[in-house]
């Protein structure tokens, strides 16, 4: 399908407020609730009114701290409730956001920050994390190579330095500002406009270096009317967000909430998730697909590994449920008596049981950020759980298309959002107009002229089709797509996603541009992978001992035998090799979205990739 289009009439910007109108306007209840998050290990509340206070005390101490309108104001933390203040204190100095992700090394905070002449950054003290070097640390290793940053704002701890202050301090300042000069913060914030940048957000970097993505008040306006239009976020609700807030999807939450003030609750962390669900109840939870995948394999996992009659059974429905989900992909109805059966047996017990995992309350999940797997969107369906795949990249200020909760089509990511325009290239390239565009790169005019054309189309570089219901269907990345030396076309995400819905995988990367077949990097998950080999009498010691064991290796390649019989034979998986270790975001395989950064990896395990195709096709 080509040259199609959906058009909906644009909406018009006017009467669009500001990210600090609307605050202002949500504290004009200033007793109600606007956030639940832990401390000291207790949840709290805080109302609309204390959230109001702290941005005005902030944005006057930045202002006491020489930060002038148009300035870059970046922040280097976690998500929490300093953060959000942290970013609408910039917006209220008339000064512009640069988000940093939490997991940055210290090479690429230095980028971002002398890129965009940064002059203050907002970091908080994280020394206890055993996985990485804190971001105090990983700033102070590069702040001599930052010749604009000249003050960092520490938020734990004392500050270091004299280029460092703590943010007590700061707030101190704000505070003998802001009862200096009385009603000057609602001046101040009157003059910023819906056109105004509110930020710039640097791209991941899976193909190269980031590049700054200039977001308005606007974009956010726009993206956080659209979420209430559609239903997908409600002021009714209550929202988790663990989602960080350097990416675009975090951000449209945040302005939702700014919008429609739910109660926002902030996790203390990915891996506190599940508890942290149950002891708060939300009744929407913004995710990414790694999330669901983890979810869906501790299912089957641990349903697959019980004893006695219950194990059989949950087997028994689990091959049903392959069968199930073969007759969905491949468009046929799948009316079975034993399939009934499991679904009153097993599913429904299923169900009960993960509801109370996810709080029991949640309403729907909304997955973005990288592509979900249908097996695995089948399964939450099946169970009755409302799951709205999005899609959008940071050009698009996050969803340009999304699912609608009336009308889920799994396999697709919606139709576009009202007021914006997508259509499809010659060459099967997705075309995205409308409110929610970018105004462009910062400091690259050839970046921004390569994407976006003179007549405001983006080239977003996805390859997708829109069906008769003018449902998007991403097929993948333009600049993804293998091309085998056979000149064969082949999309590595789709086998990538089918991989991961195996427990016994975490993380793989399909290759094989312009060679004669295809292999595949993968990552295995430790625990299925360790109760794998306890079950067949053998320990393993490190995580890399894992992959060396002959027992795993069958294991994988007969998930590779059952995944290869799917596939046409210049499709098929020849050669794999199990990596020494997990691909993770501080190593530097994945993005803070959890996606493979395919050209880093490539270049990374080049001598492992060359291996594999030493002695042509051979056989595991």
């Amino acid at each position: 399908m080509r040259a199609e289009s959906q058009m909906v009439t644009p909406a018009s910007g006017a009467g669009e407020q500001t990210l600090v109108e609307l605050l202002i306007q949500q504290a004009r209840e200033p007793s109600k609730v606007a956030v639940t998050h832990k401390v000291d290990g207790r949840w709290q509340e805080v109302t609309w009114g204390q959230v109001l206070q702290q941005v005005k005390e902030l944005s006057a101490g930045l202002l006491a701290q020489g930060v002038k309108p148009g300035d870059r104001v970046a922040l280097f933390a976690n998500t929490t409730l300093k953060w959000v203040v942290s970013d609408l204190a910039i917006s209220a100095a008339r000064a512009v956001t640069v988000p940093i992700y939490s997991s940055n090394t210290p090479d690429e905070c230095r980028y971002i920050l002398n890129h965009s002449e940064t002059t203050v950054l907002l970091v908080d003290n994280d020394e206890k994390d055993a996985k990485q070097l804190g971001r105090l640390s990983r700033i102070r290793q590069r702040l001599a190579d930052c010749p604009t940053l000249r003050t960092v704002i520490v938020f734990e701890g004392p500050a270091s330095g004299e280029r460092e202050v703590s943010l007590s301090e700061v707030i101190a300042q704000g505070k003998a500002e802001e009862a200096a000069h009385p009603g000057a913060f609602e001046e101040r914030t009157r003059q910023v406009t819906v056109e105004d940048p509110w930020g710039f957000i640097y791209t991941s970097g899976t193909t190269g270096e980031p590049k700054g993505v200039i977001l308005t008040h606007g974009n956010w306006a726009y993206e956080a009317r659209s979420t209430q239009d559609l239903g997908l976020m409600l002021p009714q609700d209550s929202v988790m967000l663990f989602l960080p807030l350097a990416h675009v999807f975090a951000q449209v939450v945040k302005a939702a909430w700014l919008r429609m003030s739910f109660r926002l609750i902030f996790a203390e962390s990915v891996d506190k998730l599940l508890p942290n669900l149950v002891e708060t109840r939300p009744s929407v939870l913004p995710s990414v697909p790694r999330v669901f995948e983890k979810v869906y394999n501790n299912v089957v996992a641990n349903g697959s590994a019980a004893p006695g009659l219950k194990g059989k059974m949950f087997r028994w429905a689990f091959r049903l449920f392959d069968e199930y989900t073969e007759a969905k992909l491949q468009g046929r109805e799948y009316n079975s008596l034993s399939f009934t059966l499991a679904r009153k047996l097993v599913f429904n017990k299923v169900r009960g049981t993960l509801d109370e995992k996810l709080g029991g309350n949640m309403r729907l999940f909304i997955s973005g950020g990288a592509p979900l797997s249908r097996k695995i969107a089948y399964f939450f369906d099946l169970l009755g759980f409302k799951v709205l795949e999005g899609y959008g990249l940071t050009e698009t200020a996050a969803p340009c298309n999304v699912n609608r909760p009336e009308k889920i089509k799994i396999g697709t990511v919606g139709p576009v959002l009202p007021g914006t325009e997508i259509k499809i290239a010659s060459d099967g390239e997705i075309l995205v107009r409308g409110p929610c565009v970018m105004k462009g790169y910062y400091k690259n005019p050839t970046a921004t002229a390569e994407a976006l054309d003179p007549e405001g189309w983006f080239h977003t570089g996805d390859i997708g089709e829109l069906d008769a219901d003018q449902y998007l269907r991403i097929t993948d990345r333009k600049k993804d797509i293998i091309v085998t030396a056979g000149g064969k076309n082949v999309a590595p995400q789709n086998i990538e996603n089918t991989l991961k819905t195996f427990p016994l995988i975490s993380q793989s990367m399909v290759y094989g541009d312009q060679r004669p077949f295809l292999v595949v990097l993968i990552t295995v998950a430790e625990e299925p992978a360790r109760k794998l080999l306890m079950d067949k009498g053998v320990q393993a010691g490190s995580y890399a001992e894992l992959g060396k064991r002959p027992e795993i290796r069958a294991a994988v390649q007969e998930i590779l035998n059952k995944i290869n019989s799917d596939q046409p034979p210049y499709s098929t998986l020849k050669k794999f090799e199990i990596m020494d270790a997990d691909f993770t975001q501080e190593s530097g395989e994945l993005t803070p979205t959890l996606k493979v950064k395919r050209k880093f990896c490539s270049q990374k395990y080049t001598a492992v990739i060359n291996k594999l195709y030493e002695g042509g096709k051979g056989g595991d």
